[in-house]
């Protein structure tokens, strides 16, 4: 092809040249002269056309590029003081940890989680505060929806990881995630494709923090993890697919070989709660929030769950149940801490649990909503909440940032989550 245009040009320049004015020749024809075919000023235009395209032709031949690989999420930073090995702390019965939940923001992808920094900002002041007395803060549990897509890569690495590398290195404690709908999709089975696209993300920003694959403390191919510190056993829940027989038989394994005369207190924390008054409970209920009713709740009385931690509601609220079994009566507590960052919620009506507690009646079930949202959206601040745990004994404070400092939803800002 190019040796062909080369050609054309060739000739193109021949003829510009043999018909130019700059030829002092005319060209005798009976009873007149016929003078050049081409005006002098126009050789100029066609010399010009010649040299542009012979230029072209110069070109190097562009090469084809490579197809860039799609972003992959980084992982968060390791903690500056990790957890010891399960057995090495078995002696622990004074420490903190926080919970909360719901950090995705507006301009995910775009910037730094604002809203989600100025929660930070108060939990590194908190731990930094505690860290030698008798209750550091040993680790931090989130309920769920770092960013508004967790399909996309680049909301995690600019709007998200950041924010937690700093509790990680500053803060020095280890964080812990659970999966949000916002994170893996509201699929409620494991095989939807794009759930697993997203749940890669989720895995490589966790990398370093979870269990791996393989630990006898994590569910293969799951985001659904437990850990051991001190006197108190953490599971952590992928509420998407509570319906999942898989992780439901794992989770039940777990509570089963447990050591209770070590572990004296057992938390829970999922992104869906099992009882919530804001726009995703209510007389709304979702698929999540009847498994966890009919399934997971049972079980969690079964083996004495202390306090179960979730999100998905952007609010703050407390829900206390009470049930009977054969060594006596119970408590459980049940905080819904979503005010990480995400755009708050309001109140929208209670729950009917009319068939829960008829469900549950042998186990004289009651349920005490401790602390109930308000209708305004601004009742419910963004926050977090640290829980001080004493050997049985848990005591939970509140904690507002920005125009909620002070937040006080029991008339302070401090709990006790057992029964005088």
């Amino acid at each position: 092809m190019k040796k062909t245009l080369a050609a054309v040009l060739s000739l193109f320049a021949l003829f510009a040249a043999r018909f130019s004015a700059s030829d002092a020749r005319s060209y005798p024809f009976p009873g007149r002269t016929i003078r050049p075919l081409v005006p002098k000023h126009n050789f100029i235009v066609w010399l010009t056309v010649v040299l542009v395209l012979g230029s072209l032709l110069a070109l190097p031949r562009a090469r084809p590029v490579a197809a860039q690989e799609p972003e992959r999420v980084s992982a968060i930073a390791v903690p500056a003081t990790p957890l010891p090995p399960e057995a090495q702390s078995r002696d622990v019965k004074k420490f903190s940890f926080i919970a909360y939940g719901d950090t995705r923001g507006r301009r995910d992808g775009v910037a730094i989680q604002y809203e989600h920094s100025l929660i930070v900002d108060s939990m590194i002041a908190k731990i930094k505060q505690l860290k030698n007395t008798e209750y550091p803060v040993r680790f931090v549990l989130q309920s769920g929806d770092t960013v508004v897509n967790g399909g996309d890569a680049h909301q995690w690495n600019v709007s998200f990881i950041p924010v937690i590398n700093r509790l990680t290195t500053e803060g020095g404690v280890p964080y812990f995630l659970a999966a949000g709908n916002h994170d893996v999709t509201s699929a409620l089975t494991v095989d939807v494709p794009e759930r697993q696209a997203r749940l890669r993300n989720y895995l490589d920003a966790l990398v370093a923090l979870i269990p791996p694959d393989g630990s006898p403390r994590r569910l293969a191919g799951y985001p659904t993890y437990a850990f051991g510190y001190g006197n108190t056993f953490v599971l952590s829940l992928d509420a998407n697919i509570a319906g999942d027989e898989k992780q439901y038989q794992w989770t039940k394994a777990q509570l089963e070989g447990l050591d209770r005369s070590r572990y004296v207190n057992i938390v829970v924390f999922c992104h869906q709660a099992p009882f919530s008054s804001g726009p995703h409970g209510g007389s709304k209920v979702e698929q999540s929030t009847t498994e966890l009713r009919e399934r997971y709740m049972p079980l969690f009385q079964v083996h004495h769950v202390r306090a179960v931690f979730s999100g998905h509601e952007h609010l703050f609220e407390h829900w206390v149940e009470h049930y009977t079994d054969g060594t006596g009566r119970h408590r459980m507590d049940l905080v819904v801490s979503g005010g990480g960052g995400a755009p708050l919620y309001g109140y929208t009506g209670e729950p009917d649990l009319r068939d829960y507690l008829k469900a549950n009646e042998s186990s004289e079930v009651t349920l005490e909503h401790l602390v109930r949202p308000g209708v305004d959206r601004g009742s419910s601040p963004y926050h977090y909440v640290v829980v001080r745990v004493d050997g049985d004994r848990l005591k939970m404070e509140v904690f507002g940032v920005d125009w909620g400092v002070g937040f006080q939803p029991y008339r302070s800002s401090k709990v006790e989550l057992w029964d005088p």
